[in-house]
């Protein structure tokens, strides 16, 4: 939709000046009055693309920016063992429905003691 919006901007830009170039050539030495009407139309045609874009265009490409949805998987490469993970609080059993991504890294929300903290990695060496 934003492609569209400014294809609708440079469409509204060119019959504005080509309105404004109609309207100076209707005023030369001879008075011509249907080049002051149709640069008239261009110029209200011109307007209306502008409003198009700025108003519904950009109505219908928020509401679909607001229907995206993330969904991160998680792929483990070999065997991994997965030892019970504990709260570092009060050492209650967590699972993984415990576990959220906050900002790009793995949050522990702990249901008995309401602690909530980043999980780290513990080095392998």
């Amino acid at each position: 939709m934003k492609a569209l919006r400014v294809i609708a901007y440079i469409g509204a830009a060119i019959l504005i000046l080509f309105a404004v170039l109609f309207i100076l050539a209707a005023f030369g030495p001879q008075f011509s009055g249907g080049w002051l009407i149709t640069g008239l139309i261009m110029l209200g045609i011109g307007f209306a693309l502008i409003i198009v874009a700025s108003t519904l265009l950009k109505q219908k490409a928020a509401a679909a920016e607001a229907q995206q949805q993330v969904v991160l998987n998680i792929d483990l490469p070999g065997n991994v063992n997965l030892k019970t993970l504990k709260c570092k609080s009060c050492g209650g059993e967590l699972s993984a429905k415990h576990i959220s991504m906050v900002a790009g890294a793995p949050v522990v929300n702990c249901p008995y003691c309401n602690s909530v903290y980043q999980l780290t990695e513990d080095p392998k060496w």
